[in-house]
């Protein structure tokens, strides 16, 4: 028989439900992103941030207001990116709302959908319909309608469910950027999955088997002329982090990232908020935060190059590669990489460095993460290597958040962190260290291959599903058919008179061929270029070049 309302048992158990359902249908969200790179993060960042909350929950007393207080408490702390922000948002508006009843019966559930969906309006900057804002809104409209009539819990529930997912259908109605790509919101998507879930609880239904398909094809639009209003499509950087500051300076906060950037969402109160923006000026975006108060636990990602293995990151998140492992006897400076490869872990600690936390592309370590790691190794100071230009700024938070001494030298890839050690003097300062470290390493022009996963366009010409990507700091100026194509036309742009070094970086991609081809290219026509080749085993970049 269908509940008639949900306990403090059964509320805890639907978020557990919808983190599962999460978790199974991630990549059939993530396959909804409409970016023009393999970006496709909703699915993930929506799952990991509802597995943040049932960690919250594992903690919490049985009682209603508990289960409330770590339901919002863990999607405060706990969302990533855009998405999960937002459905931060809408489970701290749900459970603050029943967080004084004993159950929630229809009436109430109706009520507290509606205030989840106020609640997430009031945190976007600019609201957008046709997005997960607008099936939440209308299905919350719908439950109260619902309620109104005098339906029961199963009775708001449906009322819910269907019209949310009639909202989902028309979501390309209202944004022509899904209507180009042929695909719903994936956000909009993902909360669906949340009155599935208490269908599940209530009445026993099964959840839907994900929709697992290619990515969509998709083509971002960027029209000549000065007419071309710039969009979050446009925005470089995705730059989120959570801010102490007071209650009262928020709406002046939110008024000077509408300067800086689009796609605003701040979410929290009393003191602590989660913050999320996309803009093309990271600086100005963490100095918003500075201004009111202390910006912490900074990620920041970039929208454009993020071509990392989600799976990976996934695991990356939750530790299961494991904490950063110190190694080498005790000396006054010691080096912190981040790397993600088995084979690059091990070239780094071969060449010094004592410990190294898995990450990059779309893996952003925390401050937290880094912070661990410094304190873990056998030195009173330490260097930093980031090795991703996403990660300099976290990894500059570091110092202030540790009694020893922190410098960090901005690698922008594994190529320019590989070189700077040979400049590295366990026995000199970090001061010093950074200085000849960070010296080398801006003599060093990078590069790496990687695979497209949906049609676009780019400087270099189309870009069609499958096709082999070569992409310096400019941005993608090659696009062949195959993998040795790609590399040797990336090398033939990037190699010029001035060059001595050319270090190979193969991935768990690579082949011996096409490095026996780049090679050979290499020699025959730069043959006074030596070159070094490396098993990285770095995921879905077969190579990474780096040029001195």
């Amino acid at each position: 028989m269908p509940l008639n309302v949900l306990d403090a048992a059964a509320l805890r158990q639907v978020v557990t439900v919808f983190r599962d359902a999460l978790g199974d249908h991630r990549e059939a969200v993530n396959n909804l992103n409409v970016y023009p790179v393999p970006d496709g993060d909703t699915g993930t960042n929506m799952s990991l941030t509802l597995r943040s909350v049932v960690d919250e929950l594992d903690g919490a007393d049985p009682d209603m207001a508990s289960v409330c207080k770590a339901i919002a408490h863990g999607s405060l702390m706990g969302a990533r990116g855009n998405s999960g922000v937002i459905m931060s948002q809408i489970l701290r508006g749900f459970s603050t709302t029943v967080a004084d009843s004993t159950s929630v019966d229809g009436a109430a559930f109706a009520s507290a959908l509606a205030a989840a969906a106020e609640g997430a309006y009031g945190a976007v900057g600019n609201p957008v319909e046709g997005t997960i804002l607008t099936v939440v809104r209308e299905s919350s409209e719908a439950a109260v309608a619902a309620a109104e009539s005098g339906a029961d819990l199963l009775g708001v529930l449906d009322a819910a469910r269907s019209e949310g997912g009639e909202s989902l259908q028309r979501t390309p109605t209202l944004l022509k950027v899904l209507a180009d790509a042929g695909v719903v919101d994936a956000g909009g998507s993902g909360f669906l999955l949340f009155l599935d879930a208490a269908l599940n609880v209530v009445d026993e239904r099964p959840l839907p088997e994900p929709d697992v398909q290619a990515p969509p094809e998709f083509e971002m639009e960027r029209p000549d002329g000065d007419d071309h209003e710039p969009s979050i499509a446009d925005l470089r950087y995705e730059v989120m982090f959570l801010l102490d500051a007071p209650d009262e300076s928020i709406p002046g906060f939110k008024a000077a990232w509408a300067e800086v950037g689009d796609s605003i969402v701040v979410v929290g109160g009393d003191g602590i908020f989660n913050c999320h923006i996309h803009c093309d000026d990271i600086g100005a975006a963490i100095e918003c935060g500075i201004d009111v108060g202390r910006p912490h636990k900074i990620r920041v990602t970039d929208l454009l190059e993020e071509l990392e293995g989600l799976a990976h990151e996934e695991d990356w998140v939750k530790g299961e590669l494991g904490d950063p492992e110190p190694s080498g006897p005790p000396v006054p400076t010691a080096v912190v990489a981040v790397a993600v490869g088995e084979g690059l872990v091990s070239i780094l600690k071969s060449m010094g460095v004592h410990a190294v936390v898995t990450g990059g592309q779309s893996m952003n370590p925390s401050t937290a993460d880094l912070v661990q790691a410094v304190e873990s190794v056998p030195a009173p100071e330490v260097v930093i290597l980031p090795n991703n230009k996403n990660i300099i700024p976290v990894a500059e938070q570091v110092d202030a958040q540790t009694s020893r001494t922190v410098r960090v030298v901005p690698t922008r890839g594994i190529a320019e962190g590989i070189a700077s050690l040979m400049s590295y003097d366990p026995q000199s300062t970090a001061e010093a260290n950074a200085d000849s470290m960070a010296e080398v390493a801006s003599g060093v022009l990078a590069g790496e291959v990687t695979q497209a996963v949906r049609e676009s366009t780019s400087d270099a010409g189309p870009i069609a599903t499958g096709d082999w990507l070569g992409i310096r700091r400019e941005g993608i100026c090659a696009v062949q058919s195959t993998m040795a194509e790609a590399a040797i036309e990336l090398l033939n742009v990037m190699i010029t008179r001035d060059h001595e070094l050319l270090t190979v970086i193969a991935g768990e991609d690579a082949d011996d061929d096409t490095t026996a081809r780049i090679e050979s290219w290499v020699e025959e026509h730069h043959g006074d270029v030596e070159v070094e080749v490396h098993e990285g085993g770095q995921p879905l970049y077969p190579y990474y070049f780096g040029l001195e």
